[in-house]
């Protein structure tokens, strides 16, 4: 069972990053981001022991995993929560996900998170997240009487993540699932037939 203020590590790579974090006795104690457009899957795990050593602990000291759930990159959200899932199971603590919104969330501003071509991720009061236009997504916020922010810069976000976990931790039950709001970009070549995946 989870205690009062858990020893959670939280992570995310749902964009062009890599970004961990360390929350013990209710403050953030080792915290690194390292922009990346590739190279997430290598370099996650050796990340998470950096920030674990930094924050002179040990993965059988932890009592929560956090872990950024998207919207965002297809494989970058798989890569994060493919391991919180393993990580969680492996130690016998909980992994709590964390949408982008939630991590962005700010009173008054309507948290957007950037996507590619000039679109943004965005939830509306009481609707589903959706993806829209940049200009679209302003106007809907000014609907609503907010004030749209598209963040470019992840700073800070595993820190948040570890946050809103360490609130979640003795209420989560379910592992935690990727936000995917638009289909992967990949798509099978033309020229030659699909690999076969040995599952």
């Amino acid at each position: 069972m989870p205690r009062k203020d858990p020893k959670v590590l939280a992570f995310d790579t749902s964009a062009a990053h890599c970004a961990a974090a360390v929350l013990c006795g209710g403050r953030i104690v080792a915290e690194r981001l390292e922009p990346m457009t590739r190279g997430q899957a290598e370099r996650l795990m050796v990340l998470l022991e950096e920030v674990l050593t930094e924050a002179e602990l040990t993965w059988t000291d932890l009592d929560a995993i956090g872990v950024g759930v998207g919207p965002g990159n297809f494989t970058g959200i798989r890569i994060s929560v493919s391991a919180a899932r393993g990580l969680a199971l492996g130690l016998g603590v909980p992994a709590v996900g964390v949408n982008g919104f939630e991590s962005r969330a700010q009173d008054g501003i309507l948290p957007a998170i950037p996507a590619p071509r000039d679109h943004v991720y965005i939830a509306l009061p009481d609707q589903a997240p959706r993806l829209l236009p940049v200009e679209e997504a302003n106007a809907c916020a000014r609907g609503a009487g907010l004030m749209v922010v598209a963040e470019a810069s992840p700073e800070g976000i595993a820190a948040r993540i570890a946050q809103i976990a360490a609130s979640r931790a003795t209420e989560t039950v379910n592992p935690p699932a990727p936000l995917y709001l638009k289909p992967a970009d990949a798509a099978p070549s033309k020229d030659k037939p699909p690999a076969l995946l040995d599952d």
